[in-house]
């Protein structure tokens, strides 16, 4: 699966874990940047992406990427 497709992804489930539409994303994109994306938000996305993507993030991993480029490679690299 490419960038674009989990990308896309990401902010599929970004926009309904925040309820904001609007949200969008790019490889520099971090939490502070989306209204919303809190650390309660942020776990109920990482959630959200090992189902969409029926993977298991490590609990080191769920705090580690700083940018939605970085979630990119780590989810890359699990499937």
């Amino acid at each position: 699966m490419g960038r674009e497709e989990i990308r896309a992804k990401i902010q599929e489930l970004l926009r309904e874990v925040t309820d904001d539409e609007s949200a969008a994303v790019t490889d520099e994109t971090t939490a502070e940047d989306v209204s919303g994306w809190d650390s309660t938000n942020h776990v109920r996305l990482m959630v959200a992406l090992e189902a969409a993507f029926n993977i298991r993030f490590e609990t080191d991993e769920i705090a580690a990427p700083e940018t939605v480029g970085e979630l990119i490679s780590l989810i890359q690299g699990k499937l």
